[in-house]
């Protein structure tokens, strides 16, 4: 008897928390539903900043679904509710933020790096006049190298 009452009570437990960790949706048409799942799949959680809201089980990202819902519930259009969410959290909520004076370096900053590298590969490669590279090999040099191997051979042999 204790084993039955044992195993209904842990079934409860077990079944209890799997119902609580579900949120649902209800929504007054198809459309309403996709785009809800929609901005949920492209507004990104300010907290886990790499997830989305719809991935994320941060509560902010909990709340941030609500008012999604919420806005869609009230018949406002996809643009409206990013325009809110982008004045309240900024354009770092979408994935891909518009082309604007605040975020130009993040648009424009790995091409200038580019430009730059390039321009100074081009730069140094061109200028080659480094120490020695400037110099012409005539005769005396010759004379003098041919001079130094020949004193280093004669070295070797009468060690």
């Amino acid at each position: 008897m204790k084993r039955w009452i044992l195993a209904i009570l842990t079934s409860l437990i077990v079944s209890a928390s799997a119902l609580a960790a579900i949120e649902v949706y209800d929504f007054d048409s198809p459309e309403q539903e996709s785009q809800f799942q929609e901005l949920s799949n492209t507004l990104r959680c300010p907290k886990c900043q790499n997830n989305t809201i719809a991935d994320s089980n941060a509560a902010l990202a909990q709340d941030l679904r609500h008012k999604v819902y919420e806005m869609t519930k009230q018949g406002q259009s996809k643009q409206e509710i990013i325009d809110y969410m982008t004045a309240r959290y900024g354009d770092f909520i979408t994935y891909n933020p518009p082309f604007t004076a605040s975020t130009a370096i993040l648009w424009l900053g790995p091409l200038a790096v580019l430009a730059i590298g390039f321009s100074v590969i081009v730069v140094r490669s061109r200028s080659k006049t480094t120490t020695g590279q400037g110099q012409q090999w005539d005769s005396a040099k010759e004379a003098r190298l041919k001079a130094l191997l020949e004193e280093a051979e004669n070295g070797d042999k009468h060690k």
